[in-house]
């Protein structure tokens, strides 16, 4: 399966931005990564989400597309292989968590507008764990605003991305069990996964496989 542009999304302490950067250290890739970091509406959402959602959603909106838009015309221009640790579609999927219906209705106007302009990946795979695991690996990472993460918010982020994926069939989606694996410290998993990624095809819609 040729890949040119390649997805790793996953929710919030899946792994994701982790599993991209070693994937772009052996095939010496190009990395499209999240800027989450410079937010400054982010802290302020985990200490009032009311509040503070519509802000850090349209924020979000507008620096993804940015930085889709600089790096794809890039990876045109030089014809190099991408991997990104997450795909525009994300900023639906976290909005109609986060926001209230009449605000999710004026984020998704603009949202349409802009999801057309981008390309679709060649393939795109999620990293599933189980709310208790990214809780573990959200504690170890230790971001101060992360630590009072609310299980039943992950839960619903969770949900809305299998929402997607049954809706979707442009490309292959392959998600992956990754609750029994470390990628991180097992050599032999991580091997695994590259395996399932980049010598396997898979057709448009869902496949599932679990790693063990």
């Amino acid at each position: 399966m040729k890949i040119n542009y390649l997805v790793i999304e996953g929710n919030i302490g899946s792994g994701k931005t982790t599993l991209v950067n070693k994937i772009a250290e052996e095939f010496e890739a190009r990395t499209v990564l999240e800027g989450f970091d410079d937010n400054p509406f982010l802290p302020k959402f985990y200490n009032d989400r009311e509040k503070f959602a519509f802000p850090l959603e349209m924020s979000f909106l507008a620096d993804r597309y940015n930085q889709l838009k600089r790096n794809i015309r890039e990876f045109e221009l030089f014809s190099s292989f991408l991997v990104s640790d997450y795909y525009f579609m994300k900023s639906l999927i976290f909005a109609q968590t986060t926001l209230s219906p009449d605000e999710y209705m004026l984020y998704k106007r603009f949202f349409d507008i802009i999801y057309e302009k981008l390309p679709k990946p060649d393939l795109y795979v999620y990293l599933h764990a189980d709310v208790e695991k990214l809780i573990r690996n959200i504690e170890k990472r230790g971001r101060a605003y992360e630590q009072n993460m609310d299980p039943a918010y992950l839960e619903q982020i969770g949900q809305g991305y299998f929402r997607f994926f049954k809706q979707q069939n442009d490309f292959p989606i392959l998600v992956v069990d990754t609750n029994n694996i470390d990628f991180v410290h097992d050599e032999s998993h991580f091997r695994q996964l590259l395996s399932l990624i980049f010598e396997t095809d898979y057709s448009s819609g869902i496949n599932r496989v679990l790693v063990d």
